[in-house]
């Protein structure tokens, strides 16, 4: 049954109630009409309890707007939502990327996660290309969606919101890779899952990787709010030379800057009993949170991603495959993961809003009992990277 309004409601009930199930929530399909999101097919999905998220299916059906009673919870970046015809992915020396980037959700693979990097294409077999170059974060977050379908689904007084969708990436003389996405919400829920399968589609083994670049922006990111991780440890800091210039930690989010550069870390993280991992956002005075949870064994590393920069204000929660050490790290450690013809990845994740002092509290102890997280806002990384299961090619 849906709590909703106050109400604990049954599909009679609403049925009763009202002509169209869109009174109380459901999921619709329109195409945006101006300026450079023109002509992308967009999906909203509204609960009835007050959250509500867009899907753009011509951006890998990632999620674009997820707002809560009226507040953005995700980044809203300066690019807008661009569409992807026009998105240049070789442009900039690799970081043309950036001028698609916005939005909750950012998909960042499907052979490729980090910076831009020349690698081995030798496996292809094709005399031409020898080498690849990519770009930052890889290409699917700017590929149209094939959509499968959409709607709403009645299980006796339970009604599942639901999209579902595909993306292929793949070229003549390379990797045929396709990711077969379905994305979940519970009408009078709060909170979105979504469920990713990853096939090779070729007949060659295929390098993979794959991360969920989780962006959250104002009003839930503001000074005071709180990052929260079962951290067993701080692995890495890209800024790890310049550690105090900017008198910002990993854990206490700062007003906006207005010359600030990027800092990035890896940490390695703890997993509950079911080998979950929940990263949470809290901001206490606005009595609102925000709660990615991932698999260990899925995605067994962590990045964190500060963006304080005035205008472009961000935090990423980031659940990934590999170290961020790169892709040709990846291959030399022995740690890529190489997808025979026909093999598939699955991933988990779900993204839930915490709404009020009680959801934060119960939220952050959950999350302090799977690991307590360092006092210190500047712990010394490690750099113990550590090894990680994959297949070479066969």
């Amino acid at each position: 049954m849906a709590q909703l309004f106050g109400e604990t409601l049954t599909r009679d009930d609403i049925r009763r109630r009202s002509g169209q199930l869109a009174a109380y929530g459901g999921v619709r399909l329109m195409e945006l009409a101006d300026g450079t999101e023109r002509g992308i097919r967009l999906l909203e999905f509204r609960t009835g309890s007050g959250l509500r998220f867009t899907v753009p299916v011509d951006r890998a059906m990632d999620l674009a707007e997820v707002d809560w009673r009226g507040a953005s919870l995700g980044w809203h970046g300066p690019s807008g939502l661009r569409n992807p015809a026009l998105h240049e992915p070789e442009g900039e020396g690799g970081f043309g990327w950036a001028r698609s980037f916005t939005g909750f959700l950012v998909t960042c693979g499907l052979d490729h996660i980090l910076g831009p990097e020349e690698v081995d294409a030798s496996h292809y077999g094709y005399p031409g290309i020898r080498t690849l170059r990519h770009g930052l974060h890889g290409r699917v977050a700017n590929i149209p969606a094939r959509l499968t379908g959409y709607g709403e689904t009645w299980d006796g007084d339970r009604c599942i919101l639901w999209a579902e969708g595909s993306i292929r990436q793949a070229t003549t003389f390379g990797e045929n890779l396709v990711l077969t996405r379905r994305i979940e919400a519970d009408l009078g829920g709060h909170e979105i899952r979504l469920t990713d399968r990853v096939v090779n589609q070729g007949f060659q083994p295929t390098p993979h990787m794959f991360f969920y670049h989780v962006n959250l922006g104002a009003p839930l990111l503001a000074d005071g709010a709180r990052y929260v991780a079962p951290i067993a440890d701080v692995v890495w800091a890209a800024h790890a030379g310049r550690y105090r210039d900017q008198r910002t930690g990993y854990a206490l989010v700062p007003a906006p800057q207005d010359r600030f550069a990027e800092q990035v870390w890896q940490h390695e993280t703890a997993a509950d009993a079911r080998g979950e991992v929940p990263v949470a956002l809290l901001n206490d005075r606005l009595g609102l949170g925000l709660q990615v949870t991932t698999r260990k064994d899925q995605l067994p590393c962590l990045y964190q991603w500060q963006h304080f920069q005035a205008g472009a204000y961000a935090l990423g929660i980031e659940p990934s495959t590999h170290h961020v050490l790169g892709n040709n790290a990846a291959r030399e450690r022995g740690e890529m993961i190489w997808l025979a013809a026909g093999e598939e990845r699955r991933y988990d994740a779900r993204f839930t809003v915490l709404d009020g002092a009680g959801a934060l509290a119960e939220a952050e102890a959950r999350i302090r009992a799977i690991a307590a997280q360092p006092d210190d806002p500047y712990p010394t990384p490690s750099g113990h990277f550590r090894p990680l299961t994959a297949r070479g090619p066969s």
